[in-house]
């Protein structure tokens, strides 16, 4: 996603303390998971009115996953505040077997190969929740790609794949309708709207946190007076009643960050996934 602000955070002096965010245009530039939007956010003008909503795709899980990306993660972008973060939840369709990650973990290690698993696009935080649990637990199922998360959860729900990973907020109808079976939220918590449902911790397997995360990011150069408004108005904003009670709701509590925090984070998410990828083995796209 990218917006194209209004009248807000224009270059000339002005009092900044006056100013109001003021979106015009907000446009879901999909394709490549979120590569083409963030592509397109790198070469526009650092003036604040074109600005990234940047995720872990795009802006983490990419930079080592795919081999001619259109912008360099460090150069092209000034982060601007995290947004929210949500975990994965892992899937099973209910005539499996499978009732914990240890079942399906046994399962696919009696039968390499035998299982798959649907998820987004390749490079998305779903694709690489199941290589990551691949490498701890040292099973392997096939992945089957899918354009749309969406599509991929109907397929589970229709038998043609038995596992599923998928981000929380597009999970929650199919677990609570009782059309697919949730194993495990990838989550250090679990998760308010599905709070019968284990974490990965409490599984069984340590250590083991994943969570997809969205972003404020800005074009590189952009003056530190527009950044820090955007941050304080955002800040203002995923702390309202309204905007927090529904992104509870959706699976993705709010979590702004200062702008350097943010910065450490999505260099720490960089290096995390850069190396997941390497020991998994998944080739450069």
């Amino acid at each position: 996603f990218f917006f194209k602000q209004k009248t807000a955070y224009e270059i000339p002096k002005r009092d900044w303390s006056s100013e109001v965010c003021s979106s015009d245009l907000v446009e879901n530039r999909v394709g490549a998971a979120g590569t083409l939007g963030a592509a397109y956010v790198a070469r526009q003008a650092p003036d604040g009115y074109t600005l990234l909503q940047g995720n872990i795709a795009s802006n983490a899980i990419a930079v080592s996953l795919f081999a001619k990306l259109p912008y360099d993660q460090m150069r092209d972008f000034a982060p601007i505040t995290r947004i929210g973060l949500t975990p994965n939840v892992i899937m099973v369709h209910p005539s499996t077997p499978f009732r914990t990650v240890k079942d399906l973990a046994d399962y696919a290690k009696a039968h390499p190969g035998q299982l798959s698993y649907s998820a987004s696009l390749a490079g998305t935080s779903p694709h690489l929740t199941m290589e990551l649990l691949k490498l701890q637990l040292k099973f392997d199922v096939v992945f089957i790609p899918y354009r749309l998360g969406a599509q991929a959860v109907a397929d589970t729900i229709g038998g043609q794949v038995p596992i599923n990973v998928s981000n929380a907020p597009l999970s929650t109808g199919a677990v609570q309708g009782k059309r697919l079976r949730a194993l495990a939220v990838t989550s250090v918590q679990r998760v308010a709207v599905l709070p019968d449902i284990p974490t990965m911790q409490e599984s069984g397997v340590p250590n083991f946190e994943v969570n997809a995360w969205y972003g404020l990011m800005a074009p590189a150069g952009t003056p530190a007076a527009i950044l820090d408004k955007i941050n304080a108005d955002m800040q203002t904003a995923l702390h309202s009643p309204d905007v927090e009670k529904r992104m509870q709701e959706v699976a993705m509590p709010p979590s702004p960050t200062a702008r350097q925090e943010f910065d450490q984070f999505v260099r720490s998410e960089v290096a995390r996934w850069g190396r997941v990828i390497k020991e998994a083995g998944i080739p450069q796209q």
